[in-house]
C-alpha cells in the first residue's frame, strides 16, 4: 500500500482583503453602504468530498446504533431515545420488542406495561403514553404500517423532525439527515455546515454532501462526533479527517494520526486502476 502524502491545511483569513479602499462620499450624501462580502466557505467541494469519502473508506455502511427489528420499533426506539443513551434504550427495549413489535402488540399490552418496561429510561411517563397514541395513530390513520412521508411521521405522538428523518433514512433508505446534538457540534465546530438551529445544520449539510454519500452521511457525523470528535474534549489523535480539518479546536499534533495517513493510503490506491474502495 503506498503512503500518501498529506499537507497541513492552509489558513483561511476571515478578514477584509488588504487594499480595499472606503466608500468615497459625496457632498451633503449619506456614505455609501459597503457591500457585504459574502464568507468563503470554510472547506472547498473537493475538501468536502475527500472528507466524506475517508469516512466510506473506513467504515463503508455503517448503521445505527438503536436495536430494532422493523420500521415500527424503529420508530418507538427513536422516539424514546430523546435525552437518553442508545445504550439504555436498548437495555430497555430488550424484552420490550420481543414481545410487541406491531403497533397492535403494542396497544395491547397497555401505557401501564409499556411504563414498566422503559422505566430504566428517562422521562419514561410521558414517553410511555407517546408509544401509545403514536400506536392508536397507526392504526387508525395508516393501517397499522409506519409512513413514508415526512408530514406524516411528525404527526405522531412524539416525534419531531430528527425522528421522522432517522426513520426515513434507516427504514426506507432516504437521503435525510438526523441532526443530533453530536452532529449539531460538529457541524459547526469543524465548520462543515454551520447553523445556530439545528434546521439549519441540516439545511446546510444538505447542500454540501456529495449525493453519493446521502444514504450514510449522518450516521458517519454522528459516530464520529460520539466516539472522536467528542464535546468536552476531541480525541484529534484518533481522527482519520485530522489533516483536513479547520477547526479552532484541533489540537496541534508533531504528525497526522496514523488512522488518517492509513485511510488517506487506502482512498488514493481506490483512485487508482484496480482500486476497490467505492461509493
Amino acid at each position: 500500500m503506498s503512503e500518501a502524502k498529506i499537507s497541513r491545511p492552509k489558513q483561511i483569513s476571515a478578514g477584509p482583503a488588504s487594499g480595499t479602499k472606503a466608500p468615497a462620499k459625496s457632498d451633503g450624501a449619506s456614505p455609501a453602504a459597503p457591500k457585504r462580502r459574502r464568507a468563503k466557505p470554510r472547506y472547498t467541494r473537493a475538501e468536502v468530498d475527500t472528507i466524506f469519502t475517508r469516512f466510506h473508506a473506513d467504515n463503508p455502511e455503517p448503521k445505527g446504533e438503536l436495536d430494532h427489528v422493523n420500521a415500527f420499533t424503529l420508530l418507538v426506539a427513536v422516539v424514546l431515545s430523546a435525552q437518553a443513551t442508545d445504550v439504555g434504550v436498548n437495555r430497555a427495549t430488550r424484552t420490550l420488542f420481543k414481545i410487541a413489535d406491531t403497533p397492535e402488540k403494542m396497544l395491547a399490552l397497555g401505557e401501564d406495561r409499556v411504563r414498566e418496561e422503559i422505566r430504566t429510561i428517562g422521562l419514561y411517563k410521558t414517553k410511555a403514553k407517546n408509544v401509545i397514541l403514536l400506536c392508536e395513530q397507526l392504526i387508525r390513520d395508516h393501517g397499522g404500517e409506519v409512513p413514508e412521508d415526512r408530514e406524516a411521521l411528525e404527526a405522531l405522538a412524539g416525534v419531531g423532525r430528527k425522528t421522522a428523518n432517522v426513520v426515513l433514512n434507516m427504514a426506507f433508505g432516504h437521503h435525510t439527515i438526523a441532526v443530533d446534538t453530536h452532529l449539531f457540534r460538529l457541524g459547526n465546530r469543524i465548520g462543515i455546515a454551520p447553523g445556530k438551529t439545528p434546521l439549519a445544520v441540516e439545511l446546510a449539510m444538505e447542500k454540501v454532501v456529495p449525493a453519493r454519500y446521502g444514504l450514510y452521511a449522518h450516521h458517519w457525523l454522528i459516530l464520529h462526533g460520539r466516539y472522536i470528535c467528542k464535546a468536552r474534549k476531541p480525541e484529534c489523535h484518533r481522527c482519520l479527517i485530522y489533516d483536513l480539518c479547520k477547526s479552532a479546536e484541533r489540537v496541534d499534533l508533531p504528525d497526522a494520526p496514523d488512522i488518517a495517513l492509513r485511510t488517506a493510503a487506502m482512498v488514493q490506491d481506490a483512485a487508482t486502476p484496480g482500486g476497490s474502495v467505492s461509493a
